[in-house]
């Protein structure tokens, strides 16, 4: 108990460490220098100390107007994750029995996890053009495009979130146990009653975590937004088009409130899966209080 740790230990500790570094360096380098002041550059040293170049995001650049593609991108993600949230628990109490067609459409939901993303992107384009002729042949010439954040966006990115809410709700459903549902049935619940008061509080957790992935995976998206977006770009588009064209903290600054509007999103989640895990725990015990 007294010896000392053996010299493997540091060089694997320091290697570690060198990967740590290696891994969030960058990260912490680009939140640091996006809090200069307006005569900031993009190297080392920082020219003063402010919010300056964070409050000029929601103003508009001069090149693109990042507030609107901040404010586009979220309303994408809020929805992404809400119909990610309500597909993804339909279809995992369905898939709790067996149907007609039941393998391929489990296959079909989660192919395109396997199909590269900017493959998946460039089909729904095409498909929307097809459909933008036909419309334009039969019913409007003048009809410019269906195509946009809210029809071929949202449905591109509901191909990367659903398949991983489809697998989550599987992997729940797997180790439900069935006999508390035929408890409330034989209290006299109606299915309705059973998944409200039975099925959803016990999967609520894993719910949260599902809307978590749809947003986080929705927010950054950018191989599967690069086609089928339509006439606007989202907030990781317009970061791209930026890279090759700033000459001033501001990518600094959208890469951190980027990354302020994912953590803020994972501590909400994470709160909210404690606290409902609390309440579970304290349900549980004055029930024990009871019987005793």
């Amino acid at each position: 108990m007294t010896e000392g740790r053996p010299r493997s230990f540091y060089v694997l500790a320091i290697f570690f460490a060198a990967y740590v570094l290696f891994l969030y360096g960058p990260m912490i380098a680009i939140y640091v220098l996006s809090f200069q002041g307006p005569q900031g550059g993009l190297t080392f040293p920082m020219n003063g100390v402010s919010t300056f170049w964070i409050a000029k995001l929601f103003k508009g650049t001069g090149i693109v107007d990042l507030g609107a593609a901040f404010r586009r991108s979220l309303l994408l993600g809020i929805i992404v994750m809400i119909v990610t949230v309500v597909l993804s628990v339909a279809a995992g109490m369905a898939f709790r029995r067996k149907f007609k067609a039941q393998s391929i459409l489990f296959y079909s939901a989660i192919a395109s996890l396997i199909v590269p993303s900017i493959i998946t992107s460039l089909g729904i384009s095409l498909e929307f053009r097809i459909i933008d002729d036909l419309i334009k042949a039969h019913w409007n010439e003048n009809f410019e495009t269906s195509m946009g954040l809210l029809t071929s966006g949202l449905g591109a990115h509901l191909t990367w979130t659903l398949p991983f809410g489809l697998l989550i709700m599987f992997a729940i459903f797997n180790r439900f146990d069935p006999r508390l549902e035929e408890a409330a049935r034989d209290l006299g619940a109606t299915p309705w009653q059973t998944f409200r008061h039975v099925v959803l509080p016990i999967i609520l957790p894993s719910v949260i975590g599902i809307g978590l992935f749809g947003f986080t995976l929705s927010w950054d998206e950018l191989a599967r937004s690069s086609q089928a977006i339509g006439a606007v770009n989202t907030l990781p588009l317009d970061l791209q088009g930026l890279t090759t064209t700033v000459t001033n903290p501001d990518i600094y600054a959208l890469g951190t409130v980027i990354s302020a509007v994912s953590f803020t999103v994972i501590a909400l989640a994470l709160g909210t899966i404690a606290m409902l895990n609390k309440r579970q725990a304290a349900k549980g015990s004055d029930a024990g209080q009871g019987l005793v």
